[in-house]
């Protein structure tokens, strides 16, 4: 944790609890490199999530 800031830190645990129901009592006590992986992942879900709502938008601004 000592490479981000508060606000950071508290902003990726609300979305691991939120998006992937992860207890903040399991995020807490997770292995610095398991958090680290985790966090990854959810970076991706979230890309890819943005990436099919502008195809979506393309999609009908197009017909």
């Amino acid at each position: 944790m000592s490479h981000i800031d508060l606000e950071t830190y508290f902003r990726i645990n609300f979305a691991l609890m939120q998006f992937h129901k992860y207890s903040l009592w399991e995020i807490e006590n997770m292995p610095p490199w398991e958090r680290d992986i985790y966090v990854g992942l959810l970076r991706l879900h979230i890309e890819e999530e943005q990436l099919k709502q502008r195809q979506r938008e393309a999609q009908a601004r197009n017909g």
